[in-house]
């Protein structure tokens, strides 16, 4: 009986391991993704492109903390250059605000990192 007791614990174990080791491995693996983003960002020039803005969207994030929830939102903006090519960069709350569909100027960019848009 004593046997079976202790299989049963050296697999909790086992899992526990096997798991606690997984979430580490996400951890360094999202840190990393983003790093090298960051860095492929600056190494990126700076680039200034007349565009068009074809469509804007927002994502909303719910957080359970304990006994306590948050929110909150990201937004999006899709940009049209010249050659027909699209991008989507993400832009701060009051940017978007300040954004609409169909809008037509410069847009800067550096990398994926949206830098501002001066309408004409």
């Amino acid at each position: 009986m004593f046997g079976f007791y202790d299989m049963g614990f050296d697999l909790f174990s086992l899992m526990f391991s096997v798991m606690f080791i997984i979430v580490i491995v996400v951890f360094v693996v999202t840190l990393g993704k983003g790093l090298q983003q960051w860095n492929r960002n600056n190494q990126s020039p700076r680039l200034i492109v007349p565009a068009r803005i074809t469509s804007k969207r927002e994502e909303c994030h719910h957080h359970h903390h304990d006994n306590h929830m948050s929110t909150s939102t990201t937004y999006y903006v899709t940009f049209e250059v010249e050659s027909g090519d699209r991008m989507e960069l993400t832009v701060n709350g009051w940017e978007y605000g300040q954004l609409a569909e169909g809008d037509f100027g410069k847009l800067t960019f550096q990398g994926t990192r949206y830098l501002g848009f001066e309408r004409q």
